[in-house]
């Protein structure tokens, strides 16, 4: 399957399993969504199951959350993560705090999907990478996968987890590669790290549509006798501290690389992570290869904007020249 593939195959599945599940978004009915991830579930379940919802992501965020309080799985879809933006107060002042507000006694298993991501050739806002915003709300988990399997095991255990999810999915990656995905259900657990590479020389983080060019770059500095140790992160809150605390302890080095702007990025709490468990294992400073700090460039300029396979190796360069 393609990773677009499993995310469908992923929400039939717990649709069948589930009656409590409910999908909800803009045009995700009659049209199968932006990118088509629920083609024919409509049709399959019918239209109390699967809702077109007018063109208000507050609105149908906020019916998320009380469908979620009363005992529904809502998995609700944001076309792209950069119109997210109006559903923030439902998500940061209800979503995530009714499980403290009413001391236990309720919580919200919501998912919100929202593809994200730069590379594509999309206009202004559709290819934001702003997960950082969300990692920052305590009481939401944020999970990112990067390859078929992970998408669809991750999604599954997104759906059935208490608590509210917002799932990314990296719109480069829906129809990039296919992988052999399992039938039926099966889950991935959200806050653990994979390690796609083993390395004795520099660890490398990464996640979402960075990943393959990560993995790409630590191919190459192969051919110099660097071996790089390739983490897709996978969850970015909560963070696996174990795998990264670990990997740096082993190597001494590490890159980090993703496609959000560098400041305020979800890379410096991963460096905070090195600074709390491993600081005195670095052999040295820890390279950040990143967005930059301004908007997304329209369509052909994005080539310049994000990460790359040269960028990356310059970096791995860098760090194991100490």
């Amino acid at each position: 399957m393609t990773l677009i593939q499993a995310i469908t195959d992923g929400l039939d599945t717990m649709l069948a399993e589930r009656q409590e599940v409910i999908l909800m978004g803009e045009d995700i009915g009659k049209n199968g969504g932006v990118f088509r991830a629920t083609d024919g579930l409509q049709e399959k379940y019918g239209e109390t199951r699967v809702m077109d919802t007018p063109l208000s992501e507050a609105g149908f965020v906020g019916a998320g959350i009380g469908l979620a309080v009363n005992g529904f799985l809502p998995v609700i879809e944001i076309q792209f993560l950069g119109f997210i933006y109006p559903a923030y107060e439902q998500i940061m002042t209800h979503a995530t705090r009714l499980r403290m507000r009413t001391m236990g006694h309720y919580t919200v298993p919501m998912v919100i999907r929202a593809p994200y991501g730069a590379g594509v050739r999309a206009p202004e806002i559709h290819c934001d990478s702003t997960e950082a915003i969300f990692t920052h709300m305590p009481g939401i988990k944020v999970v990112c996968p990067s390859s078929p399997y992970d998408a669809k095991g991750l999604l599954i255990a997104a759906i059935e987890d208490p608590d509210p999810v917002l799932f990314l999915e990296p719109m480069r990656m829906y129809r990039a590669a296919k992988e052999e995905v399992p039938d039926g259900k099966y889950k991935v657990e959200i806050g653990k790290a994979n390690k796609l590479l083993e390395g004795d020389d520099v660890t490398v983080v990464c996640w979402g549509a960075m990943v393959q060019v990560a993995l790409n770059a630590a191919m190459e500095m192969e051919e110099e006798g660097i071996h790089c140790e390739v983490i897709d992160l996978r969850t970015l809150y909560p963070i696996d501290k174990e795998m990264i605390a670990e990997s740096i302890q082993k190597t001494g080095r590490m890159v980090i690389v993703h496609e959000a702007h560098a400041t305020g990025g979800v890379g410096n709490d991963i460096l905070a992570v090195i600074n709390d468990t491993s600081f005195l294992y670095q052999k040295a400073p820890t390279e950040r290869v990143t967005g930059f700090d301004t908007p997304v460039p329209y369509f052909g300029f994005e080539d310049h904007y994000l990460p790359n396979e040269i960028r990356i190796m310059h970096a791995i360069r860098k760090v194991t020249s100490f």
